[in-house]
Parts: structure tokens; sequence; C-alpha cells
């Protein structure tokens, strides 16, 4: 009863054909529900709600006036991918990291993908956050990103492709986790009858990424999580994962450099630190180096670097990659170092620097999504479809006063799945983080962050701009 009035209203739906007949690996779930009262359910939700809200599971929203702390939204219809899907969306996401790895030594090298024209060379060097200060370092094992979260999103043919990619200090896998245990609390018979892949080997994995990037590859390195502290929007996510992976968590003022090596404050004295899972941004690392108002670093920690006596995770420089821009060449990337075509897509997407590109965008504005090369969180970008005409012409002189910082896409029709809203379920939009890490091979956790637009019609699922999450399921079978 809770899906009888349900609709796709043309829309690909994860859950549903166009016909309403329920997708075959979505069968068990479906049985399920249609058990549940409305009353149930609604009870099921607010225990999940209650639970998350009890174990801190929160984020920050900066600028807020209603108060920053809010319990991140949880839909608790999960969104379900089968093996095969599954499988090619692994290999599309291995491709990927492996050549943005690639791109990241080159570039802070030898520079051949420059030398060769396959990238003009202008973007590279006037991206926001490459740092020239990087160029020549060695990093161990030649890995730059050890952890990337990719956003997926599907298109109104069910066709996977690429959105973007971030590869400085991805955010959400707390939410993963803690959506799963939420589910299985909610449904425990469920997990078993329907094969779905478990989740939480996710800090263990990461654990071991970071050790095997240790300098020295010594046998038992010590790491720790560095957060720019408590009134971060990501904070509870930097505690909860050094809890998970049993290590500590530290600020910037629990660190100090001694003979270009890097210690932590403890109460049994000072202890070497070699590997720094960093949730810090470049800038605020070092004031020696970097912005020397940050009182987030720690003054030394670049020297550290270069000699090699400390490892960050994710490689200082890596944000270059996240470059909107620098997506546009994604696919070039792959080919040129890996020979290879892309597996999974990329959006098309226009340069707002190219003359061809820019005459389209002013031509096609109130149609694209413009996106501000460098902005995060839904923060920077037009969706012209819903903007007013006001919003349209500013963005119109953003775009032409600074070309080097725009790309514009066309508006997808995303994807769609069922999710609970006042009058029941409704259709609403989403997207996916599958969350990839890189040492002695490359894992991908089998499931990541479904994130969905609460608001009916919005494209935007960021939880800053009122989105919320779904857990996701990843079966062992395609039913």
């Amino acid at each position: 009863m809770l899906f009888q009035n349900y609709k796709t209203e043309g829309f690909f739906d994860e859950m549903f054909s166009a016909d309403g007949e329920v997708r075959p690996h979505y069968r068990q779930l479906y049985e399920r529900f249609r058990q549940l009262s409305e009353a149930e359910f609604d009870h099921k939700r607010q225990a999940v709600d209650l639970s998350l809200w009890r174990q801190g599971v929160t984020f920050t929203v900066y600028g807020d006036d209603q108060g920053t702390e809010r319990i991140f939204p949880f839909d608790l219809v999960p969104r379900i991918i089968p093996q095969t899907e599954w499988s090619y969306l692994e290999k599309g996401l291995e491709q990927r990291i492996t050549a943005l790895n690639l791109f990241l030594k080159d570039i802070y090298h030898d520079r051949k993908i420059l030398k060769d024209g396959v990238i003009p060379e202008s973007y590279v060097l006037s991206a926001s956050h490459f740092r020239p200060e990087f160029s020549g370092i060695n990093v161990p094992r030649d890995i730059y990103i050890h952890v990337c979260g990719t956003d997926l999103i599907r298109d109104d043919q069910g066709r996977y492709l690429v959105l973007e990619d971030n590869g400085r200090t991805p955010s959400g896998v707390s939410y993963v986790l803690e959506n799963r245990i939420a589910m299985k609390r909610a449904f425990p018979n469920l997990f078993t009858r329907a094969s779905v892949r478990p989740v939480a080997t996710y800090p263990n994995e990461l654990l071991k990424t970071l050790r095997y990037v240790a300098p020295g590859h010594g046998e038992q390195p010590v790491c720790a999580v560095l957060t720019p502290g408590i009134y971060n929007s990501a904070y509870f996510e930097h505690c909860f994962l050094a809890q998970q992976m049993g290590i500590e968590v530290v600020e910037g003022r629990d660190l100090m450099v001694r003979d270009r090596k890097v210690y932590m404050k403890t109460t049994k004295g000072f202890r070497q630190v070699h590997v720094l899972y960093r949730r810090v941004d470049d800038d605020f690392l070092d004031p020696t180096v970097f912005r020397k108002d940050s009182l987030l670093g720690v003054p030394g920690l670049i020297d550290a670097v270069r000699a090699g006596n400390v490892t960050l995770a994710n490689s200082i420089g890596t944000g270059v990659a996240d470059d909107k821009v620098m997506y546009y060449f994604v696919p070039r990337m792959i080919k040129y170092y890996l020979d290879e075509d892309p597996i999974i897509p990329n959006v098309p997407t226009y340069l707002a620097s190219e003359k061809k590109d820019m005459a389209y965008i002013m031509d096609h504005l109130p149609e694209l999504v413009v996106k501000a090369a460098n902005e995060s969180g839904g923060y920077g970008m037009l969706v012209g479809p819903k903007a007013s005409r006001a919003e349209v012409e500013k963005f119109r002189g953003l775009v032409k006063a600074n070309p080097r910082n725009f790309i514009a896409q066309p508006t997808i029709s995303l994807s769609r799945h069922p999710t609970w809203c006042e009058s029941g379920f409704e259709g609403r939009h989403i997207d996916f983080r599958p969350y990839i890490l890189y040492g002695e091979k490359v894992s991908i956790i089998p499931g990541g962050l479904t994130r969905v637009a609460l608001r009916k019609g919005s494209l935007v699922v960021n939880s800053s701009q009122g989105g919320g999450s779904k857990d996701t399921w990843v079966l062992y079978e395609d039913e």
C-alpha cells in the first residue's frame, strides 16, 4: 500500500520501470515494504532518526542563522545496485583513479602531457589548486590520491555518467557506514535474504592504505587523522573514522616538527607520526609555506614532507585534479596514460575559456548548468532551467568576467528514486558517490553515499542545499 500512488512521471526510476513494474533487484525489498503499514513504516523511520541523532551523525551548515548543527536527513528506502552494474562501475572507477594519479605525478615532474599538447599548459598552471611549491617532490609509491570520491549520476536512459572527481578531502563515508548500521537495526532479516554486500570493512581498508604509503615502508607506522577542529562541517566524520581505525584524531596544535620529523603530543611525551590522513585544505597546512595567517596547520610540515619523513593522504596539490576544467580533460588523460577509452563517460562539458564554447554558453545559458571551477557543496552553480532571469544574467556577467573559472553542461535529467515525503512516497533525484582507495591495490567499498534532493524537482543533492542520503546496497547477485 505504501507504493500504490507512486508515479515515475517519465523519469528513469531506479526501482520501477516505465510501465510501473518493479525492477528484478528490488523485488525482495518491495515485498518487505508491502508488508508494512504506514504507521509501522513511520515508527521505523522515527527510530532511525533518533538513533542517528544520538550517535551524533550531524553536519554543519556555514552561515546558517537557524543554528549550524543539523542531523543529516536519511531516507529509509535504500538504493540497490545489482552485481553486473557494480562490476562495470568498479572497472570504470579503477581506470579513472589510475589515470588521475599518473596525471598528478606527471604534472609535478616531467609534464609530458603538457609538452605533448594533450592538455594546454595554461589550464594546469592557472588552476587554483596547482601547487608549484610541490614540483619535483616524490611521494611514497607514486600515489597522490589515496582516497577519492567520484560522483556519478544516471541520465534519462539509465546510463551512468561521471559528474566530478573529489581528490582533495572527500567527505561523506561516515554516513555510508552509519546509514548501514541504522538500516540493519530497522530491517535485520532483510540483509541476509537480499544478499547485500557489507561496507563495514572500509575503515580497515583505509588504515591499510595509509600504512602502505608510510615513509620507509616501516612495519608499524603511526597514523593519525588531521582535522581542522570542531567547527568543521565534517568533524563528526574525522572523529568517527579515527575511532574506527583505532588511531588518533589531531589538530595542528597537537603536532610539532623537529629535525624535519612530525611529532604528536601525548600524555607519555612526543611520538613520531608517519602518516597524516589530512582533512585540512592545502592553504592551511603550513603557515611557513602557504597562508601565513593559518592557525590550523603545523609550521614546518611541508619541510618534513619534502624530507620524506611524513606522508600526507591525500598529497598536496591533488586539488588540481578536482578542478572542473581538468574534469573536461580526464578522458584525454585516460587515453594518453592508459591507451584506453573511458569506461564511464563524462557529462558533455563546455569550457567558457574556449571561444566556440563561450559563444554556445552565452546563447544557451538558460538551458545549461554552469559551475565554478573550484566550488563545491552546491555553491557557485547555476541551474539554468530552474533559475530566474536575474540569476541567469548575473551568471552571464560572472562567466564573461572570468571565463577560466567556469564550465557549462547540459541539464541532465537525473534518475529518481522513491523517497518518503509528507504525502507518501514520491520520486526524488539522486546521485551516487562511491569511495575509492588507492594503496597496494585499488579498493572500492561495495556501496557508497547515495544523496537525494529532498526538495521536489530539485537537482541539487548536497546536504548544505537541503539534500539527504540513502543507504546503498550492492548485491552479490543480479537479483
